[in-house]
């Protein structure tokens, strides 16, 4: 196990922690850990980021089994101590290229059990926290009520709020309440990530993906944006600055993309906290440059797996060293 003492801990996480049942080619589901911030949460670890899951797991088998992994990687719980609530479940098919979609079992779970208060004050009690990330399944409308007073009150304290909207939509019945609830949240973030495909369900206008995105930074209060891509790389935009677009030279063998934009961020998160205390310094073309590449690299890394494992550090940077980002 990792030390991670709460006097090292820079980024806070909450969000689903789940149970994906990938479906195999035999038609035999295989349970794996996951969830989008809780793959978030193991990925900063792993690249030795001190980091804290908000989020109570269960005292159920699978929880035990998330609970555990976290440990390993060097995650503080900050709530350690299981509760009777069952663990969210998700089940994934898988499609020729490897994209997954989801269905979600979700009532009356661990993860949810949580309060605005319970969150502040756990964030409180960690006296080096510099970042705050959210997203996903912890966008729906209603835990609404929950999340966004957590953010609001983050951010008033100083700390980085990050949102990843990676939608869901499939899995939302009232579609328009769901797009108002991601860009409630997306409205207290200082960093947004975001992938093409969030912005169609976002329904954004703009004649493309980067349009797009740059019309959702301009009607945020987000200083950076950062778009994802796919297998054309991922777009750095700032608020009053430039934007770069970076993907990694030559092909990729991809066995499936199960949590690689959890990964990407990861990546761009741990080496932004290596720039120094003023995380949103302006960027020139070298730092923008550094970010984008420790990004890619994670996603890339992940890709080559099957489920979600992220990368370690070391990974990363023999990836970045080895495949060069190109950039323009």
């Amino acid at each position: 196990m990792l030390e991670n003492p709460r006097s090292l801990l820079r980024v806070a996480c909450a969000g689903e922690a789940l149970i994906d049942l990938i479906k195999q080619a035999d038609g035999r589901f295989e349970p794996c850990l996951g969830g989008a911030v809780y793959n978030l949460t193991r990925a900063l670890a792993r690249q030795d980021v001190g980091t804290l899951y908000l989020n109570p797991l269960s005292s159920d088998r699978f929880g035990r089994q998330l609970a555990s992994a976290l440990a390993d990687d060097g995650v503080q719980l900050a709530q350690p101590e299981p509760v009777k609530s069952v663990t969210s479940l998700a089940v994934v098919g898988l499609d020729e290229a490897g994209h997954p979609d989801y269905a979600f079992y979700r009532q009356g779970v661990a993860d949810r059990a949580i309060t605005a208060q319970g969150l502040n004050a756990a964030c409180a009690a960690a006296p080096a926290l510099r970042v705050v990330c959210t997203g996903a399944l912890a966008l729906a409308p209603e835990d609404g009520v929950h999340y966004l007073p957590w953010l609001q009150r983050q951010r008033e304290q100083g700390a980085l709020v990050v949102v990843d909207a990676n939608l869901r939509p499939s899995v939302m019945p009232d579609l328009p309440a769901y797009r108002q609830s991601v860009l409630a949240a997306l409205s207290h973030a200082d960093l947004i990530k975001v992938s093409d495909e969030d912005l169609e369900h976002l329904a954004v206008a703009g004649s493309d993906a980067p349009s797009r995105a740059r019309n959702l930074l301009d009607a945020s209060q987000a200083r950076w944006l950062v778009l994802t891509l796919g297998p054309d790389g991922a777009i750095l935009m700032t608020r009053d600055g430039p934007s770069w677009q970076a993907r990694e030279a030559g092909l990729l063998s991809v066995v499936d993309t199960v949590g690689a934009g959890d990964c990407f961020l990861a990546g761009l998160l741990a080496a932004l906290l290596e720039r120094g205390d003023d995380l949103l310094a302006p960027l020139d073309t070298a730092a923008a440059r550094a970010l984008l590449a420790r990004a890619v690299a994670s996603a890339s890394v992940c890709v080559m797996r099957r489920g979600c494992v992220p990368p370690t550090r070391s990974e990363v940077l023999a990836r970045v060293a080895a495949h060069p980002c190109e950039l323009r």
